[in-house]
């Protein structure tokens, strides 16, 4: 529904219900108070859930949808409550508010866990008002009413549509009515595939992007950014880019809130812009022109912290080198803001966190919340990198200079090169072995870089926290060494995670290629018999059946257990001629109550795909302060004829709905990565397993 849409739509009356967010949980429903003489319009504080006097069904989604499905499965609660289908509800996407939301960031794969029962709750109110408005209106017991397809039914009474009841039903005390979810056994949207409400829009490009965004009177910007890490403007002659026609300024941009600085050259159209920024005369200094991310990891190898004394001599040792990864979402970074001159802020872009954008805007700019405005866009990838608000302070400064709406766009130059990566990191994991080969004792000695843009991550226990996830029943221990980062780093799909397991799991699979053991049942007898990611392992397996034969070819397995998920990964690969090639790669997860498979399906594949493509070459590095990358030329991610056959089988559970954004990266990439390795017979030094890693 578009905004012109929508505010029609407020013109007819409505039954508004609200419900409790996480944040607070502890308070019920509070109606809000009518105009003398009228019924009700709604239900307060936040507002969920909207049944207009037309009968039209409106969910409004305070999280952002950054690829992750959360409108489709917002939409599908709510039908499933309203007993309707989900083709008939309309997806509203919230401004930034966290007063009437609640919190409203995308992360740590929390967004559906933390939405399932406030959007049950919002549906399931609604329903529970309506057949109570039926029920009166007839004079009958509200048990004998249902309500179903848009109608409150009465086998003698016949049936009324929601429409119809709206004003009766937004005129009840919700405290006087009994509100009972849908009982599962009764599902008939939850848990079947339902394709994305905005697929057919993403597919014949009618979906609208923060890229896409055009202000009347807007303005374009991009900016000069530091040719090498940390550099600084020193002297600026302005004067050739200002002549270039269609420039309307230029604006010097001072590093501060996260930003690297540069100099914003601010005109009519895009191409404007880009070419009144290469008539920029820029002089730098400062920063660190020799850094070398060879050097960088080097270091952290030195910094390796010592693993704790082992019960037995050690039989296994293996030490792994991680690069810099970028986030490259195949929309870049952008924004649009407009600051007016009395004062009122508006921005327009795709974001992780509205709210927390819309409070961070206020503070700084020292404007009452009230006058701050965040529309959330599309997002065109996110995978942690637009938590951030460095791209949109930009679009404020310059808008700010301007006087105008001003979108500040991010080349694809700009977004690999000046990212926030996720840390390099070195991993030293030691075993003690029986004489099967089994594990009975472990070490994992990290080193790596705390998050720059979180800066509560400097602590090494929450980087364990993040990272520390290992599931098989060998005792151990993990320590964690921080040191500085030389560059800014953030959060990446999986954060500490990542890393992590891929280690610990490369590592158990060249322990069972020592042992001359399946790595599927090697992992089975460490795992405890009847748990939830064993019986992943099983189903994987199963599905995967019995591992490649002949020179050149190798499985790899692996296993993670977060976001209360489990999964199992088994990896089929190819050596050949041409090079490596992932055959088949069989997944089996165990999410808690999968609301929508489909869902389910495509997060997995797209980890899967990421696991690919940085296994199998695309990383960061640095040489002489530059990051050398630019665009998917030499940051290769896998092509469609590089992806191989996915299968993913989605378990049946009756947990509640575990996390899944983040949870198939990890395990995925260590599979990959051990069957390369059982394929060629190379074993794993780090990431990619091709070509240089720093």
């Amino acid at each position: 529904m578009d905004r012109r849409g929508f505010l029609s739509a407020l013109g007819g009356a409505a039954l508004l219900v609200a419900v409790p967010v996480p944040a607070r949980a502890d308070a019920g429903p509070v109606p809000a108070t009518p105009v003398p003489g009228t019924a009700p319009a709604s239900l307060e504080p936040g507002v969920l859930v909207r049944v207009t006097a037309e009968g039209g069904i409106t969910v409004t989604v305070p999280r952002p949808d950054s690829g992750q499905g959360l409108r489709t499965v917002a939409a599908m609660l709510v039908a499933e409550e309203l007993r309707v289908a989900v083709e008939t509800v309309r997806v509203r996407q919230a401004p930034g508010d966290t007063e009437r939301y609640g919190p409203q960031m995308v992360a740590n794969s929390t967004s559906v866990r933390q939405m399932t029962e406030p959007l049950r709750t919002a549906g399931a109110t609604a329903r529970c008002l309506l057949v109570a408005a039926a029920a009166a209106r007839w004079g009958v017991p509200a048990e004998q009413c249902e309500a179903r397809d848009g109608h409150v039914r009465h086998r003698r009474h016949g049936r009324l549509s929601y429409g119809e009841l709206v004003a009766e039903a937004a005129a009840i005390d919700p405290a006087t009515v009994a509100v009972t979810p849908v009982p599962r056994e009764d599902w008939r949207v939850v848990g079947r595939p339902v394709p994305r409400v905005d697929a057919r829009d993403i597919v014949t490009g009618r979906a609208r992007y923060g890229i896409d965004v055009v202000r009347p009177d807007g303005l374009v910007a991009v900016v000069r950014r530091p040719p090498w890490l940390g550099a600084s403007v020193s002297a600026l002659d302005d004067a050739a880019a200002r002549a270039v026609p269609g420039v309307v300024t230029v604006v010097r941009l001072e590093p501060a809130g996260g930003t690297v600085g540069g100099v914003a050259v601010v005109a009519r159209t895009t191409a404007a812009a880009l070419r009144g920024r290469d008539a920029l005369a820029v002089t730098w200094t400062g920063g660190s022109p020799q850094a070398d991310s060879r050097l960088w990891l080097d270091g952290l190898e030195a910094a390796l912290p010592p693993a704790g004394p082992p019960p037995a001599p050690v039989t296994a040792e293996a030490t792994y080198r991680l690069p810099l990864l970028a986030h490259a979402p195949m929309e870049p970074m952008n924004a649009t803001a407009h600051l007016t001159a009395e004062g009122r802020l508006s921005v327009w872009t795709p974001t992780q966190d509205p709210g927390g954008l819309r409070t961070r805007l206020a503070q700084i700019l020292r404007l009452d919340p009230g006058a701050v405005t965040v529309e959330t866009t599309l997002a065109g990838g996110a995978f942690g990198r637009r938590i951030e608000f460095d791209f949109v302070l930009e679009a404020v400064a310059c808008s700010r200079a301007a006087g105008a709406p001003v979108k500040v766009v991010w080349t694809r130059e700009d977004d690999m090169r000046h990212d926030s990566y996720r840390p390099m990191s070195v991993h030293r994991l030691t075993a003690v072995t029986d004489g099967s080969g089994r594990p009975t004792w472990r070490s994992h000695s990290v080193a790596t870089w705390p998050l720059t843009t979180v800066p509560i991550f400097n602590d090494p226990a929450l980087v364990l926290a993040s990272g520390d996830h290992f599931p098989y029943e060998v005792p151990g221990k993990v320590n964690v060494a921080l040191s500085p980062a030389p560059l800014r780093t953030g959060f990446w799909r999986s954060v500490y995670a990542g890393p992590f397991v891929y280690a610990e799991e490369c590592f158990l699979s060249a322990l069972a290629g020592r042992a001359g053991a399946d790595p599927v049942e090697f992992r089975r007898r460490l795992l405890p018999e009847g748990s939830r990611l064993r019986r992943a392992l099983d189903a994987a397996a199963s599905r995967a059946g019995r591992p490649p034969r002949g020179s050149g070819r190798g499985r790899g397995a692996a296993c993670h257990l977060d976001y209360d998920s489990a999964i199992a990964i088994v990896a089929d690969v190819r050596e050949r001629d041409d090079g490596l090639t992932v055959e088949r790669v069989t997944a089996a997860v165990d999410v808690g109550t999968a609301l929508n498979p489909s869902g389910v399906r495509a997060q997995i594949e797209g980890g899967i795909c990421d696991a690919i493509s940085t296994v199998l070459g695309a990383r960061v590095t640095v040489r002489d302060g530059r990051v050398t990358q630019s665009s998917f030329t030499d940051y290769p991610w896998a092509r469609i004829g590089q992806v191989p056959r996915i299968d993913v089988t989605v378990l049946p559970s009756p947990a509640p709905p575990g996390g899944l954004g983040e949870l198939a990266y990890p395990p995925a990439s260590a599979a990959v990565a051990s069957a390369v390795a059982a394929a060629t017979g190379r074993p794993v030094t780090g990431m990619p397993v091709t070509g240089d890693v720093g």
